[in-house]
């Protein structure tokens, strides 16, 4: 993965942005789009971090950044941002029950996981892919009823060739893991990318929802079987904490996303390097939650309103 594809998100307001918060002149915004190093560094600098996560203006209704930043520009800051942070840091939080934080000394492993440029990148463009969330609607056979995909054919009501409307969306990876079982093979590695995608979204993001909304035991068993869990593990994993399944489940689905993919390309090499590494991707945004996007701690941008609240779709 390159880090030019930095220059492939980042709109010409952003480039203009990024030069006027280092006193750069218009001429350089040109050359800024083509400078992945540039660009890269321009990410880190505390006045661009000042530019996009500043304090509203009091004369101003709203922040500028409202206007002017777009969501991947703010993520790939705050990203950045995060480096800095850990640099300075013994621990961080972490999560021991809902709302109840202890604190855990892993920084090096996280400034570890921060020093790849690539891995950077792909935590700007997991955040920027939940901007807009894809859902809809799929048909499925009659005969798995209300048994959910991965019954057994003849279980459930119905047969004959009828089928069913079920619903998915991106945010849930219950019914998003139901059109593994519909789709064409071609689609599966896409899909089961996704899944790693949301269970990584979540438990970073949202982890106190994601807590406090655990699964059922019924989707459980519908996750570990679409994540082709051995049978003789589910038991022992169906009880397992919230955050701890969709680690577990994110990152088995990042492994299977790299398995069925006919091409093995650098981006794919990545999705690989963070499912052996999904904890620390995962602590990693759980700091920016709470810091930048979405805990009581953000700045006054209201980049958080870019991401969706989970259970509204």
């Amino acid at each position: 993965m390159e880090v030019s594809a930095y220059a492939d998100y980042l709109t010409q307001a952003d480039l203009r942005l990024l030069a006027r918060a280092v006193g750069a002149s218009a001429a350089a915004v040109a050359e800024l789009a083509g400078d992945a190093a540039a660009i890269e560094g321009l990410l880190a600098d505390p006045r661009v971090f000042s530019a996009v996560f500043g304090a509203p203006s009091p004369t101003s209704a709203a922040p500028e950044v409202l206007v002017l930043a777009s969501p991947f520009l703010a993520f790939g800051v705050a990203v950045h941002r995060a480096v800095a942070d850990l640099a300075d840091m013994d621990y961080l939080p972490e999560r021991s029950g809902l709302r109840q934080r202890v604190p855990v000394f892993d920084t090096p492993e996280l400034r570890d996981f921060l020093g790849s440029a690539e891995r950077r990148l792909f935590l700007a463009e997991l955040l920027a892919s939940f901007t807009r969330v894809a859902s809809g609607r799929y048909r499925v056979p009659s005969r798995w009823g209300d048994s959910g995909p991965g019954s057994a054919p003849g279980q459930g009501a119905g047969s004959g060739g009828r089928s069913r409307t079920r619903r998915f969306s991106e945010l849930d990876p219950v019914k998003l893991a139901g059109l593994i079982e519909v789709a064409p093979e071609e689609s599966r590695p896409g899909i089961y990318r996704r899944l790693g995608d949301v269970s990584l979204f979540l438990a970073g993001m949202f982890p106190d929802y994601s807590a406090m909304h655990a699964f059922g035991p019924v989707d459980v068993s519908r996750l570990l079987r679409s994540a082709r869990v051995p049978a003789g593990d589910r038991d022992g994993l169906a009880a397992a904490p919230a955050l701890d399944l969709l680690e577990y489940l994110g990152a088995r689905w990042y492994r299977a996303a790299l398995a069925t993919a006919p091409v093995r390309t650098a981006r794919l090499d990545v999705v690989g390097e963070v499912a052996e590494r999904f904890r620390q991707a995962r602590r990693v945004l759980n700091h920016l939650a709470d810091r930048y996007l979405v805990g009581s701690g953000s700045s006054g941008t209201g980049s958080g309103g870019w991401l969706p609240q989970p259970g509204t779709l």
